[in-house]
């Protein structure tokens, strides 16, 4: 469906052009940005990460904490399982087995809140520099601003992305002041 969209954006251009209803007023001034490159050199999602890395740091920390304990059980049987009693060694088969299942299903759930939290996140982001988009069209008068995905072809003169990104950083007096050069 987000295609169709597309194409019917485009053949209302170009109907509006073939008809001159916008050549009568002149030239007609048409963008487009690259979302991807957008988000990713975004200030903004640099925050992003941090969040999701403070939010989950801890548990993946966890993670690789059970990952070593169970690799050090691991070479611990592989080392002594001939040396050991037999119920000992049914035990330490059975903690061994027992941590894989718990740590299979704890980096199941980690990777699922992961994902669904950074999908929140990057949402939010581009709704945010979606609109930071559309001011800047709006500010600069633009007729037409497409988004990347789904053009086929685009000059680097109609490409406004360097701009938008440019609007989403904050005021050189915002930002702190660059150490002095040594």
């Amino acid at each position: 469906m987000k295609g169709s969209k597309f194409w019917l954006v485009v053949a209302f251009a170009g109907a509006a052009m073939a008809s001159g209803a916008v050549s009568a007023q002149g030239n007609l001034k048409i963008g487009v940005i690259n979302v991807a490159r957008l988000i990713e050199e975004a200030p903004q999602s640099e925050s992003v990460n941090k969040t999701l890395t403070d939010e989950f740091g801890p548990r993946q920390r966890d993670i690789t904490a059970s990952r070593q304990k169970l690799q050090t059980q691991q070479d611990t049987f592989t080392r002594d399982a001939p040396v050991m009693g037999e119920e000992e060694r049914l035990n330490l088969e059975r903690q061994i087995r027992d941590g894989q299942r718990d740590l299979e299903r704890t980096q199941n759930e980690y990777l699922e809140d992961l994902n669904l939290r950074r999908n929140e996140e990057l949402g939010k982001l581009q709704r945010d520099v979606l609109q930071k988009a559309q001011e800047y069209a709006r500010a600069q008068q633009y007729d037409l601003l497409l988004a990347d995905p789904n053009v086929i072809f685009a000059s680097t003169a109609v490409d406004v992305t360097a701009a938008v990104i440019a609007l989403l950083k904050p005021p050189a007096a915002a930002r702190p002041a660059a150490p002095p050069a040594q």
